[in-house]
């Protein structure tokens, strides 16, 4: 008996349309992927002033320094970036991995994180150029870009614990920091623009914004589930705040304490969120 062989048209071919298996788009998005990670390293180096420029907290006037508002974080907050890129590395590779070329997931998340990186060294480039407004409109685009991936890949299961830690892990540290970062950098904006508050107390002013940060918290721990990354990150830098209110030269016990509290709300909502998710299975 004849034995047939397999047609051009089988499904368990690799489809140079990208539609099956693993084809031209795949490729195509795993070197955008990395190429957007080189650029993202490049701007955080150019970022700590490695390169000449000037750091962070010294660019714009200071306008993003830890004592120029009353949201923004203490210096060591910044340290998480550093875990965030590790992540962004590690996301990187494993996208390579054979098992993840044509994964569902990364399907669905590769070109926004590439997004997500390019804008975050667009943003560095911003502050360096000491246009503090830009990085405002930056962020706010980064921060629906990292919303957009957190609702892709929180109604969806990892496929191994490596992908909890390198693509969940990583993006939920990223999405909880920026939540983080954009309250500070709007603050700065419109402190270096002359806005007063309408006359208003600027602790009442920094605890709204820290209000609307446990809100956001609280939203994050409903709609995933109880993911940790996101809320580890808000807590953290909420927590920087309140360090920086009471060791820092802009002084506020009161916002402080509100800081402390909105780190605590985070905290608790997504336990809470995480034992129900638990209970229902």
């Amino acid at each position: 008996m004849a034995t047939s062989t397999p047609s051009a048209s089988s499904p368990s071919e690799p489809s140079v349309d990208g539609r099956t298996g693993f084809g031209r788009r795949d490729l195509i998005r795993q070197l955008t992927v990395t190429a957007s990670f080189i650029l993202c390293i490049i701007g955080s180096v150019i970022g700590v002033g490695v390169f000449g420029g000037t750091r962070i907290a010294e660019a714009a006037g200071g306008a993003l320094s830890a004592d120029a508002t009353f949201l923004a974080p203490a210096s060591p907050a910044f340290s998480i970036w550093s875990v965030i890129y590790t992540g962004l590395g590690a996301y990187t590779v494993y996208q390579w991995l054979p098992s993840q070329r044509s994964a569902p997931r990364q399907r669905s998340l590769g070109w926004l994180v590439a997004v997500s990186m390019l804008l975050n060294a667009a943003w560095i480039l911003s502050v360096q150029a000491g246009s503090v407004p830009l990085s405002v409109a930056v962020i706010a685009a980064l921060l629906v870009t990292l919303a957009i991936v957190f609702k892709r890949y929180s109604r969806s299961r990892p496929d191994s614990w490596l992908g909890a830690i390198v693509v969940d892990g990583t993006l939920g540290l990223y999405l909880g920091w920026v939540c983080v970062a954009i309250c500070a950098n709007i603050a700065s904006a419109l402190t270096a623009g002359g806005f007063d508050g309408f006359g208003l107390d600027p602790v009442l002013w920094a605890g709204t914004v820290l209000a609307a940060a446990a809100a956001v918290g609280i939203g994050l721990a409903v709609y995933g589930r109880g993911r940790l990354a996101p809320a580890a990150a808000l807590a953290w830098g909420l927590s920087w705040i309140a360090v920086s209110r009471v060791t820092g030269e802009l002084v506020s016990t009161a916002t402080a304490v509100l800081a402390a509290a909105a780190a605590a709300v985070v905290v608790i909502a997504t336990v809470a969120a995480r034992v129900a998710a638990v209970r229902r299975g």
